[in-house]
């Protein structure tokens, strides 16, 4: 499982040879932070749009930078092996920068898919701005967004698990 959890060169390097093999390689990332149900069903509908799945996840600097001093709940080895135990998943690299964009654009994804939170560009849909898209279409890929989860989220789930333990002593 641990062999599935790379460095971006290597993944660089074997690009070429997919391509030559005719796979379609598809990219997502993210922090990944708590996996639960929501992110099963994201990557797994990720990984139904080709023959690869490879996940960028930021790494525990990363997401302390946009997520707040408290995150990650789990550390990005951690993250990490979490998800590269899912049979979904053939690659994770992890990254430290804001955007994913270096990865994008040194992995040329076939497909950059992110979820249904994010706005792939289009003025008229409502969801967050996707830096990544254009690196992604630069290297002559398509942007997918794959629809959100409703009510599934790590920061609902950590809402819930902090009013489940209001006025209680923790461990």
């Amino acid at each position: 499982m641990v062999a599935k959890i790379v460095a971006l060169a290597d993944l660089v390097r074997q690009r070429d040879a997919w391509r030559a093999g005719g796979q379609r390689v598809i990219f997502t990332n993210g922090a990944f932070d708590l996996l639960h149900v929501g992110h099963v069903r994201y990557l797994q509908a990720a990984r139904a749009l080709g023959d690869l799945l490879i996940v960028g996840l930021n790494d525990d600097a990363s997401v302390r930078g946009y997520k707040g001093p408290d995150r990650p709940l789990v550390t990005q080895d951690e993250r990490a092996e979490l998800l590269a135990a899912l049979t979904c998943v053939d690659y994770v690299v992890l990254f430290g920068e804001p955007t994913a964009t270096r990865l994008v654009a040194a992995i040329q994804p076939d497909i950059y898919v992110k979820g249904g939170d994010y706005s792939a560009g289009d003025p008229a849909a409502a969801g967050k701005p996707l830096p990544e898209a254009a690196a992604a279409r630069a290297a002559g890929g398509e942007v997918v967004i794959v629809p959100f989860v409703p009510g599934r989220s790590t920061t609902g789930l950590i809402r819930r698990i902090r009013d489940a333990n209001r006025g209680e002593m923790a461990d």
